[in-house]
């Protein structure tokens, strides 16, 4: 124990048996009308004060500090106290002063001394109750008094002016936070919350209005700089409908998140920006963990292209499974590296993950692979993925995506794999580029196996994934943070989104469900206007769009959609709702077998000729595949 903290914990003590003494006495002179004990004005009986002064005021410091200490009250960070430890000081000074009148009942009474009414000791009670009280939370009030009266008087001074949406705990705690906090450069002005009864209340002197459908309205009035969302409990629709007003506004937007979004559940959530999944925000998803547990727990997991975005993310939730091993193939080195020296920080006592640096259209490496490490469940996420890339680059996009799936799942049938899951995407439905045409023709490839053996292939189909390498999102804070232009093509453009970890949850529940052949389709929720998206990151950031940032129309490149879809037409009608909500599965039609594999191997040999043979083969096997030379490019708005 430190000088100081023995200093301090002294000092109480001698202040505890100072308040009790003086307890003691007050309440003798207030009991017999007045005066100071031994003085000339007293009216306190001599047997009272010999009952004082050669026995009480022995006992009773005696008995506090034994019963102080054995509540830890010598212990606590009084900084930090809360209702609780008021609680205690009540019952430790009751236990104290029913100790004492047991004292005064069974040991002094019988010495004939004088026989003290039991409200004397009642008074005295209350007295030294007030007198701890204070000594620990006097500094606090008085301080907290002139934080308040500091905050006021600098309220003029350039300090932020700040709105708090939600009344409840979380919001009181922000009102607190701001007015406690040592800086003066936020003032709270306002409350507004949903609840009629707390209309026109306060929290610590701020007004509580029920004005949540006057968001906008209101910063404009009260000139508010900053808004604080405070409801970690609300529902996504609540949420959702006070962004969209938030993101109307130029104020600064901060966030509790919700309880959920705390690793372990176990620590109070804290008080951030909103950042642009705040803006999707979407219900929690409640994951059936045995189901996953069931084919991941004591298994190897293999995941092709596991250094990206999504499979690094897939490597971090099949950790938490309990795997035997969990493999990374992968071409990159970099993003490999990097998700090992993560792993091994998290998990310094056991060697988890392997990785093997390869192409998956190096059949022998890949094939070593596989013999080495028996993999009992393979993630296939390894793709060429960029769109106007890959129009560019037919043949790459046709070797990587086609053929390395191929490879992949062929190796995954010889070497027994019990589940093999393809990852795929939105633009694969009605593809009117090469990206699109070859993750068709990969999630053929994967029904194709299927008919195969005992390996339950499947494929899991979902949209754009919110900060994943490549991305829209990083490319648009790029653009912001370089000054603008930020640019869209076309102002109706919609896409579907997901968070990553939400993606790689949903990826993870599916292949637990799986039959063999099947397509599962992620619950995307309602699209995005890109546009929309745009001008909410640039406020986000602290400006305004069309003013501090640009926004400019490109219009729609070689191969993009307007609109996005996440399933075939024939697909809608036979797909079912799985016991998972968020997951749909639906059982493609048969694909003639002979014919598939004749026109894959003259898909390959196109590869090795021209773009326009690599259309024409993709345009056999996908015949909704428009191709390069059909598109119809959507001006962009003047």
């Amino acid at each position: 124990m430190s000088k100081e903290r023995a200093g301090k914990i002294a000092l109480y003590a001698i202040c505890d048996v100072l308040f009790i003494e003086f307890s003691l006495l007050i309440a003798m002179s207030i009991w017999y009308g007045g005066g100071i004990p031994g003085s000339n004005t007293t009216r306190i009986p001599e047997a009272a004060w010999r009952w004082w002064l050669n026995y009480m005021a022995y006992a009773a410091p005696v008995i506090s500090l034994i019963v102080f200490a054995a509540f830890k009250m010598y212990n606590n960070l009084w900084k930090y106290a809360s209702i609780d430890e008021i609680l205690k000081i009540f019952l430790a000074t009751t236990i104290i002063f029913v100790a004492l009148y047991l004292y005064d009942t069974f040991v002094l009474r019988p010495k004939n001394i004088i026989e003290l009414s039991r409200r004397f000791l009642f008074i005295a009670w209350m007295l030294d109750t007030l007198l701890f009280s204070f000594s620990r939370f006097g500094y606090r009030a008085a301080r907290r008094f002139l934080l308040v009266l500091s905050h006021i008087l600098s309220s003029k001074a350039g300090a932020k002016r700040v709105m708090i949406i939600g009344a409840g705990f979380s919001g009181s705690g922000v009102v607190n936070e701001i007015l406690s906090s040592k800086i003066r450069d936020r003032i709270p002005v306002v409350v507004l919350d949903r609840d009629m009864g707390k209309n026109n209340t306060h929290i610590r002197g701020v007004r509580v209005l029920n004005a949540v459908g006057r968001i906008v309205e209101m910063t404009e009035k009260l000139k508010i700089d900053e808004i604080v969302i405070a409801l970690p409990n609300a529902s996504n629709e609540e949420i959702r409908s006070i962004m969209k007003q938030c993101t109307q506004t130029d104020c600064d937007l901060k966030i509790i998140p919700p309880v959920s979004e705390v690793s372990g559940g176990g620590s109070r959530p804290r008080l951030r920006d909103v950042n642009i999944t705040d803006l999707l925000y979407r219900d929690e998803i409640k994951m059936d963990t045995r189901n996953i547990s069931d084919y991941i727990s004591g298994r190897v997991v293999m995941i092709t292209g596991g250094g990206g975005s999504i499979g690094s993310e897939l490597c971090r939730q099949i950790a938490c499974f309990n795997p035997r091993r969990i493999v990374i193939y992968d071409i990159y080195e970099n993003t490999a590296y990097e998700l090992a020296t993560e792993m091994e920080s998290k998990f310094p006592d056991k060697q988890l993950l392997y990785v093997r640096i390869g192409s998956v259209l190096d059949l022998d490496r890949l094939s070593d692979t596989f013999a080495e490490f028996r993999p009992n469940v393979v993630f296939h996420a390894a793709a060429h993925k960029h769109v106007h890339y890959m129009q560019d680059s037919p043949a790459e996009a046709v070797k990587n995506n086609v053929f390395g799936t191929l490879n992949t799942a062929r190796c995954a049938d010889k070497y027994g794999v019990e589940r093999f899951v393809l990852l795929s995407t939105d633009k694969a439905v009605n593809p009117p580029n090469i990206y699109g045409a070859t993750k068709r023709i990969s999630e053929m490839i994967v029904q194709r196996m299927s008919e195969n053996g005992p390996t339950k292939f499947m494929t899991v189909r979902f949209g754009n994934v919110l900060g994943s390498n490549g991305s829209i999102i990083p490319k648009f804070k790029w653009q912001i943070a370089n000054g603008g232009p930020v640019t869209i093509t076309h102002p109706d453009a919609q896409r579907f989104f997901m968070t990553i970890p939400e993606a790689c949850q949903l990826v993870l529940q599916a292949a637990g469900l799986g039959k063999t052949g099947r397509i599962f389709v992620l619950d995307m929720g309602s699209p995005v206007n890109i546009e929309e998206l745009a001008r909410d990151l640039i406020r986000l950031s602290g400006l305004r769009p069309d003013k501090d940032v640009k926004i400019v129309y490109t219009g729609l490149r070689p191969g993009e959609k307007l609109k996005e879809e996440l399933m075939f037409e024939e697909e809608r009608e036979s797909y079912q709702v799985t016991c998972h909500k968020k997951i749909f599965v639906t059982k493609p039609p048969v694909i003639p077998a002979k014919q598939f594999d004749e026109q894959l191997k003259r898909l390959h040999n196109a590869c090795r000729q021209s773009p326009q043979k690599i259309n024409e083969a993709l345009k056999l096997i996908e015949p909704r595949y428009s191709g390069t030379e059909d598109e119809k490019h959507i001006a962009a708005a003047p």
